[in-house]
């Protein structure tokens, strides 16, 4: 996570403005436990689920393999292991502490098998794959700093799938990435993308790539101040315009993953492998998002609207602090410097760039961000520092607690 590394008081207040409204659509833990429900698509995949003459239903096929989750206490890994426990599957909870991992993520593991392993120890984790016919890979640098990126998003996520390929009974690979990948500039991206060329490269296993726009989490870190009168803020592009993004709801995202062990049109033998990916929302500006939240808030106190306090930053500031987190780290020779420019650039592109999926085939569940936003105004969510750095320290709602409703279409 970004505030790890930060080297001064300079990078904290940084990481306050960058991460809390634009970086943390990259990386956000998820925020509730039981699975939401799912859009029905507009096509049911007419070919078999792998190994079967059955047509495959999303949200509902299995195809009974061992199923093994690297990251399985992660954001989104957590959900990914309960929904293919949920469906039946063989699992494999591959984490990093046994320990900690049954102590703080039971509910969401399950009767699933924890394995302990280091995935960037190639031993470690060629044994804790060594039974499994899938794999899907959650894995996320916690920084974006580069050594971070190419170790966890390029090397670690490599030695699983080779992991895979050598076990004797591997068949598919499914791959957690990022929308963003597809127009590269910051070093996590290029390393997912080293990941995505090295499955392309092989032909040992089949694979799916799912690349996300962004997580609900991470553009909900201001509904709890908006409640208390505190302004929402966002960065302005001129011309009226704010980065436009359709998240997607973690569960949905969860269910989405384990869909493409089955499906067919997501199988690279077989179909389209890779995923772009949003939610059912046809999109909302950064700006939007705000009058959105006071739609929400209006609708659980069953009171009268009240507009919102919208702060436009002009998207200018974050090119003086990247020129001066360079010009310092040039100076001082200071890694840590470099790192703060690196997160100051992860910023500033999440604030210009679109996070946007238009086509039907691209979206995926029905839990829409209006009724996320009334969920938190009513509910509260976890707090987590890297989201919710506008939010508030003592929610409602702790962590782990179930606070997302639904169930599988």
């Amino acid at each position: 996570r970004i505030l790890d590394v930060q080297p001064a008081m300079a990078a904290r207040l940084v990481a306050a403005l960058v991460v809390g409204v634009a970086r943390a659509w990259l990386h956000a833990p998820s925020t509730g436990l039981a699975p939401s429900v799912h859009r029905a698509p507009t096509a049911v995949s007419a070919a078999a689920v792998p190994g079967t003459a059955e047509a495959f239903v999303p949200g509902v096929s299995a195809t009974g393999e061992r199923v093994a989750v690297v990251g399985a206490t992660g954001y989104i890994g957590r959900y990914v292991a309960r929904e293919c426990t949920r469906r039946g599957y063989p699992t494999t909870a591959v984490v990093r502490d046994a320990a900690k991992a049954r102590e703080t993520s039971g509910e969401w593991l399950g009767d699933a098998d924890i394995v302990e392993a280091e995935a960037v120890d190639s031993e470690t984790i060629a044994a804790a794959l060594k039974d499994a016919q899938v794999v899907i890979c959650c894995l996320a640098s916690r920084s974006g700093t580069k050594a971070d990126s190419w170790a966890v998003d390029n090397q670690a996520s490599v030695n699983c799938l080779d992991a895979l390929r050598a076990n004797g009974q591997g068949r598919h690979f499914v791959l957690l990435s990022a929308f963003c990948v597809q127009k590269p500039e910051l070093e996590f991206q290029k390393a997912k993308l080293a990941t995505e060329a090295a499955l392309a490269a092989q032909s040992d296993v089949t694979y799916s790539v799912v690349r996300p726009t962004a997580f609900f989490k991470s553009v909900s870190g201001q509904v709890e101040n908006v409640q208390t009168g505190a302004p929402f803020v966002y960065f302005d592009l001129g011309g009226g315009r704010s980065a436009t993004c359709n998240p997607i709801a973690e569960a949905d995202l969860a269910a989405a993953i384990v869909d493409c062990v089955a499906d067919p049109a997501r199988n690279s033998a077989t179909g389209d492998p890779i995923w772009n990916l949003g939610g059912p929302d046809a999109g909302y500006s950064m700006e939007a998002q705000g009058g959105l939240i006071a739609d929400a808030i209006a609708a659980v106190d069953a009171a009268p609207r009240k507009e919102p306090w919208l702060l436009a930053v002009p998207i200018g500031l974050f090119d003086a602090i990247i020129g001066g987190f360079d010009w310092l780290a040039g100076l001082l020779d200071s890694d840590k410097l470099r790192d703060a420019a690196e997160f100051a650039r992860i910023g500033r592109y999440y604030a210009v760039e679109d996070m946007l999926t238009t086509r039907d085939s691209e979206k995926y569940g029905t839990v829409t961000l209006l009724e996320h936003y009334e969920r938190v105004a009513r509910d509260g969510q976890e707090y987590d520092p890297y989201t919710t750095v506008f939010g508030k320290l003592n929610s409602k709602k702790q962590p782990g607690e179930d606070n997302l409703v639904g169930g599988p279409a």
